[in-house]
């Protein structure tokens, strides 16, 4: 029954990736006519002035991991020869509850899809209910934003992705200021590639508060047109971007980078044992999937239990996660039972 639940997942995926004009699924791009090209503007968003961060208290991050761990008995988690972090590190010390979108579609999740005030009032409010269900943890709030769009249209460079523009960029820093919230550009490169993609984004990726997330589901190497098939990254796309942040970190006297890695299938992520980890970056495999309670907690223990790699992270959908019975979405309470308890939660 588990494994056609998967299936299941993974055909929902394919059939609801509406990249063309509608994304309220895991497909998560925005219609042409709605999307131009970045032009290279300049940003105006502030930065967070640099800090002397204490040295790490290496006895509690081991000890905030094994909470996270949550009494897994199998060894998989806490994570055996991770990195310790630079000082300055979000993780284990804070949980990070992200919104998800596009300023410019309403259907690719609820950053873009409510007003701006609106949309940090009911970010505050899950803030809350993560603070809520785990006192012991406090919440940083974050805006991640899809800053390179996969679309069905393949463009002049025949790449089927589009860049907003630097404004828009902007406009999220700006927005995110407002309420001390982290900021995560996220990629989807489509019949582009990471190499391209990820350097166009440096001046923003230098800023202390703004962090990284690449979609393998949209990665397409074997040439198909975004939404056709379900994309892939490599360890070495991975370790490439990691490596990346990395002197980012270093020349810029930054904290340590936040990556968030989006997966809901095994061949999303190839050679996962082979992912790198450094004292400048923290990875975070976010399942990515969508549906009932059964089939995200079937999809979590499939995909994201038995490959760790360093923190892990939870996607919650608004509209199609409650399509089906129960019809509900899960509870930050329930989520703190999972093993391991994700520390990045992230709502489309």
């Amino acid at each position: 029954m588990r494994a056609k639940h998967l299936f299941l997942l993974l055909l929902l995926s394919l059939s609801t990736l509406t990249l063309f004009s509608n994304c309220t699924g895991n497909g998560k791009s925005a219609s042409k006519s709605s999307v131009t090209a970045a032009k290279g503007d300049d940003q105006s968003g502030d930065t967070i002035n640099k800090s002397t961060y204490p040295p790490l208290d290496t006895a509690l991050y081991d000890s905030l991991n094994r909470k996270l761990a949550n009494g897994d008995t199998n060894g998989y988690w806490p994570v055996k020869k991770a990195a310790y972090p630079l000082p300055g590190a979000i993780l284990p010390f804070k949980r990070v509850v992200a919104f998800y979108g596009n300023l410019f579609s309403k259907k690719m999740g609820i950053l873009g899809e409510l007003p701006p005030n609106e949309m940090l009032a009911k970010l505050k409010t899950e803030v809350k209910n993560w603070e809520k269900a785990d006192p012991t943890t406090p919440v940083v709030p974050a805006l991640h934003y899809i800053a390179v769009v996969a679309q069905g249209d393949g463009g002049k460079d025949g790449k089927y992705r589009y860049r907003m523009p630097f404004k828009q960029i902007d406009t999220v820093l700006y927005l995110a200021k407002k309420v001390d919230a982290l900021v995560f550009l996220d990629v989807q490169v489509a019949l582009s590639d990471i190499k391209t993609e990820l350097p166009l984004l440096e001046k923003y990726l230098s800023m202390p508060n703004v962090h990284f997330g690449m979609d393998p589901e949209f990665s397409m190497k074997d040439g198909s047109k975004p939404g056709k098939r379900i994309g892939t990254y490599d360890a070495a796309d991975i370790n490439y971007v990691s490596n990346y942040l990395a002197d980012l970190v270093k020349k810029n006297n930054l904290p340590p980078k936040i990556l968030v890695v989006h997966r809901f299938t095994r061949k999303m992520v190839t050679n996962t044992k082979d992912i790198k980890t450094r004292p400048e970056v923290q990875v975070v495999m976010d399942m990515d999937g969508w549906g009932e309670p059964s089939l995200k907690l079937g999809t979590y223990r499939h995909w994201i239990y038995p490959e760790p790699v360093q923190f892990t992270g939870f996607k919650l959908f608004y509209k199609n996660d409650i399509k089906k019975e129960p019809k509900r979405m899960l509870t930050p309470a329930e989520l703190m039972k999972y093993k391991p308890i994700p520390v990045y939660i992230q709502y489309q």
